[in-house]
């Protein structure tokens, strides 16, 4: 299926929905993966008249893609300028006040669209200064490492803190297939991770709707597992590295993308493997030390949820007597998720990690954040009940 006709099943299937919850406009006009995809990204801006653009990167991701595409808005007599986000003390760019502060003092009564040139925290600078802005962007992927390309969701660090805010989606995307090929190994690994974490936000997301009759749409679920189980079956293809495998997984990581983006929130794709992310994330940055990728740390909690809703719902402590007569249904989701010697196997195909301490994690951390981490959200996961107990 070709991205644009995937956006329009999306907003048919949207209309035709009954789960009763408000679907989302998906306001992406094109988006494309090829050979020619600045030159094209190029053609969409004089459609539009846009005719000052702001390219938002950092050095690696401007030499990656930047200067060719800047190459081809040059070629075009497009008018652009350079905003390069700066790495903290550690040597990592991170989506916190500074850089966002970086990226708003750039953007004049001149600028007429923005361009994401990156990867995830690259964009969430970007839509968050776009929705504060009202100057709308244009997403320019340079590694299939997250689903967060067409989604809402802006992750930020704000005062030490974790928090997510919902923001705008990209107007057009745009992918240089060459360039995704030729990004970091485990860049792609960590895309293919996030995509294998849905198994556990999409549980999560069940038990939540379930338990505590959380905010559910089907056709969301759907979309996202569609898309789940689309890339695990290319996993070999994904791990070769090769342009139908990265195409394969830059696919499904925007489909989840724009599942979240037409339930207007990240339940379809963030569970309490997300928060477990964050909190290790947030633990790093605390202790001055260099981040890891998002997608390789939600692959590894997912493994780690996988084993500890198994082990749980095994010791018959679930749920509270109360709700016992759920016990069945609640068995049904945890069923859902595979095994943690399935993920680990699926994982370490492409190349990715699969357990915290290669990453640096700290068996302390681990233990603190099962403990902890569910206090970030308030969705209701089934680590959440696992601490709390209703």
């Amino acid at each position: 299926m070709k991205l644009e006709e995937m956006i329009a099943e999306i907003e048919a299937l949207g209309k035709t929905c009954s789960c009763g919850h408000k679907h989302h406009h998906i306001p992406i006009e094109t988006m494309y993966i090829g050979t020619n995809a600045f030159e094209k990204c190029s053609s969409f801006l004089i459609e539009k008249e846009f005719k000052c653009v702001l390219l938002v990167a950092d050095e690696n991701t401007y030499e990656a893609a930047g200067e060719k595409l800047a190459e081809s808005l040059r070629n075009a007599n497009l008018e652009y300028s350079v905003c390069t986000i700066k790495p903290n003390k550690m040597g990592d760019v991170v989506a916190d006040e500074v850089s966002i502060v970086q990226a708003l003092i750039e953007i004049d009564a001149h600028v007429d669209v923005l361009m994401a040139v990156g990867s995830g925290t690259i964009h969430d600078i970007t839509r968050f200064c776009s929705a504060k802005t009202g100057k709308p962007f244009i997403s320019i992927p340079t590694a299939a490492s997250v689903d967060g390309f067409t989604s809402l969701g802006a992750p930020l660090i704000v005062r030490g803190v974790k928090k997510t805010f919902q923001t705008v989606s990209p107007i057009a995307l745009f992918a240089d297939i060459h360039v995704l090929i030729n990004a970091p190994k485990e860049m792609t690994a960590a895309g293919f991770s996030d995509m294998l974490a849905k198994y556990t936000s999409l549980a999560d997301w069940s038990f939540g709707r379930l338990i505590a009759d959380e905010p559910y749409c089907p056709l969301a679920a759907s979309i996202t597992k569609e898309a789940l189980d689309y890339s695990v079956e290319h996993v070999d293809q994904i791990a070769a590295g090769d342009e139908e495998g990265i195409r394969i997984l830059l696919a499904s990581l925007i489909q989840s993308g724009l599942a979240m983006l037409l339930f207007g929130q990240s339940h379809p794709a963030s569970g309490g493997e997300h928060h477990l992310s964050h909190y290790w994330e947030m633990e790093l940055l605390q202790n001055k030390r260099r981040q890891v990728l998002h997608g390789a740390k939600v692959g590894i909690s997912s493994v780690m949820l996988a084993k500890l809703y198994n082990d749980w719902l095994s010791s018959g402590k679930l749920l509270p007597h109360a709700l016992k007569d759920k016990s069945e249904k609640v068995a049904e989701i945890v069923a859902t998720i595979p095994n943690k010697e399935q993920l680990r196997t699926l994982l370490q195909k492409v190349g990715g990690a699969t357990a915290p301490e290669e990453l640096g994690i700290s068996e302390e951390l681990v233990n603190r954040s099962l403990k902890e981490a569910h206090l970030l959200r308030e969705r209701f996961t089934m680590l959440k009940c696992y601490n709390s107990g209703l």
